[in-house]
């Protein structure tokens, strides 16, 4: 995949350098990070004991050219309500933040690099799920 926005635990391989994520990112052109993702990672940096250090390499990731922060628009948001009553009919429940996320990801016409199955119920959301 060219151009995708990652998922909290695509970035998280990532920085464990796992082979996968570190060659998809590598070889992405466009990388897109959602605003919900960014608050996530920060959560987990204030739970954890490196916060500084993580902000910095967050900082780092996001200083790249390739790498583009999406926030949310009215756009994004028709995608989310479509979303989740395509799910609530389905009785396929997704945690509000993937909501979000598969909606961004949607609307800006990207592949969501993730490791997380449920976001296979979702449809018309292209998926990259790291096994390249």
């Amino acid at each position: 995949m060219k151009r995708i926005l990652i998922d909290t635990n695509a970035y998280a391989a990532f920085k464990k350098n796992e082979t996968n994520a570190v060659k998809a990112l590598k070889l992405a052109e466009y990388i897109g990070v959602n605003i919900v993702v960014l608050g996530e990672l920060f959560s987990g940096f204030k739970g954890g004991n490196k916060e500084a250090k993580n902000k910095t390499e967050l900082e780092q990731f996001l200083d790249s050219p390739r790498v583009n922060v999406i926030q949310m628009d009215e756009e994004t948001a028709e995608f989310y309500a479509r979303i989740y009553w395509d799910l609530k009919r389905k009785g396929k429940p997704v945690p509000t933040n993937d909501l979000w996320v598969a909606a961004s990801a949607m609307r800006h016409g990207l592949a969501l690099f993730t490791y997380d199955e449920h976001f296979d119920s979702i449809d018309g959301l292209i998926l990259h799920k790291g096994d390249l």
